[in-house]
């Protein structure tokens, strides 16, 4: 490899093993939340359990997000020095405000996690709702940086390179922030109740008590329903998304589609792969006139194609595939959670029946699919805007670093993050090993 593909793929990995962490950092605060209001207004102990549990959970993992966060933001500096040089002068904001939003996380959930049996019902309700606030705050403030590299504002550049006239609130709120934003937390929550279903799920294949039954359906039925709004609501954001990339990055949209030609009336490529060698989408399934009204909101929308842009700023082929996975993700869960909430209303509320082995094993994979569909988002949203780090104003290989000895910190890195799954799962496994449900039931209900 290279220097620039090498520090590429290095802060790659790094990232998408802290997202593991923060993804579910954000999803599962809301659903202690839910858990929690649903305990103080229906008065039902197995929901005050569950907040209880889920919140030990998200202790151990916020633990390996911390330090992996932190490992994100060192290499910032080390492997993209070019980048932190016009970031710091331009989009340094948002970083300053997260560690606000970060304090106020850990400071209510330290309260929560040591406290919450001692403290009145209200103050139970704002400490968790501080926590989710906290999480989501600095998930949002960290993709606004995200977002000011698709879409660049708040400041000019002279052709020296030289930074003027900055505007930090223009850049931090730039144009697709907000979409963006609101897609994140959605997603997020989305994979935070998917996450909790794959769990209630595997407990309900084997065989519990009466009271452990109960406890772990009351768990699934509430998180199918979380993931079912979220996955729609995820799925409306996106074609909002899809609005904005026509707008402001027409090379991303165009090379999400397999789009070369500039038209109206533009199809929608479903499926298949980008053939370098003959520059089509080979095995696709096409949609007449879709991605013209997904883009613009009329069949008649003029979609720009590759060919309108130079050949040397085009995104990589492969993000047609990365989007479709994506895409193809979200869909399935989204009827996933909904056959899943109809075969619970029609057969097992109104007949008494039991969800059969096979719709419990799917939603098993619920939560692992949740989070590949997280990280396929994120290597598709940062190798679509290639090859430009910032877009349009400073390329990949401008940002990079220099320094030609990547490799063995790479490696020493990726053990690193080998150590900390690991040991995350052999924590996880033996708290939940020595402290069972059965065990939180006893001392609550005696």
């Amino acid at each position: 490899m290279n220097t620039v593909i090498l520090a590429r793929a290095f802060f790659g990995t790094s990232l998408g093993f802290h997202i593991i962490f923060a993804t579910l950092g954000v999803g599962i605060p809301l659903m202690i939340v839910i858990a929690e209001i649903i305990h103080q207004v229906k008065g039902d102990k197995d929901y005050a359990i569950m907040a209880k549990r889920w919140t030990k959970a998200f202790a151990v993992l916020l633990g390996v997000a911390i330090p992996s966060g932190t490992i994100v933001g060192v290499q910032l500096s080390l492997l993209w020095p070019g980048f932190m040089e016009i970031v710091g002068k331009v989009i340094s904001l948002p970083f300053q405000i997260e560690i606000f939003a970060f304090f106020l996380e850990a400071l209510f959930m330290s309260i929560y996690v040591y406290a919450a049996d001692r403290l009145p019902p209200y103050f139970r309700l704002i400490s968790v709702f501080f926590v989710a606030f906290g999480a989501v705050a600095s998930a949002i403030l960290i993709t606004a940086v995200n977002t000011w590299m698709n879409t660049p504002d708040g400041f000019k550049i002279k052709p020296d390179g030289t930074i003027y006239d900055v505007q930090p609130w223009d850049a931090f709120f730039n144009p697709s922030f907000l979409s963006a934003a609101f897609h994140v937390a959605i997603t997020a929550y989305m994979t935070g109740a998917f996450a909790v279903a794959s769990v209630a799920a595997f407990k309900l294949l084997k065989k519990r008590s009466e009271k452990e039954k109960a406890y772990h359906l009351k768990g699934l039925f509430m998180s199918l329903i979380v993931a079912f709004v979220m996955s729609f609501v995820s799925a409306l954001s996106g074609h909002h998304s899809a609005q904005i990339l026509h707008e402001h990055s027409p090379e991303k949209l165009a090379a999400a589609e397999g789009l070369f030609d500039t038209q109206r009336y533009a199809p929608l490529a479903i499926g298949g792969y980008t053939d370098p060698k003959t520059e089509e989408v080979k095995y696709g399934i096409e949609i007449p006139w879709a991605l013209s009204w997904l883009a613009g909101g009329t069949f008649d929308t003029e979609v720009k194609g590759l060919y309108e842009f130079p050949r040397e700023t085009w995104p990589p082929f492969y993000v047609h595939t990365l989007f479709n996975l994506m895409v193809g993700i979200g869909t399935l869960l989204l009827g996933l959670a909904g056959v899943v909430l109809l075969y619970w209303w029609f057969l097992v509320k109104k007949k008494n029946k039991t969800f059969p082995k096979w719709l419990l094993w799917s939603l098993v994979l619920s939560g692992p699919l949740s989070m590949l569909g997280i990280e396929f988002g994120w290597v598709f949203s940062c190798s679509g805007r290639q090859p430009w780090t910032i877009y349009r104003v400073q390329t990949t290989a401008e940002a990079a670093t220099k320094n030609e000895n990547l490799g063995m910190l790479f490696l020493l890195f990726l053990l690193l993050y080998a150590v900390l799954s690991v040991l995350t799962i052999l924590i996880l496994t033996a708290y939940f090993k020595r402290n069972p449900v059965s065990k939180d039931m006893d001392k609550v209900y005696g």
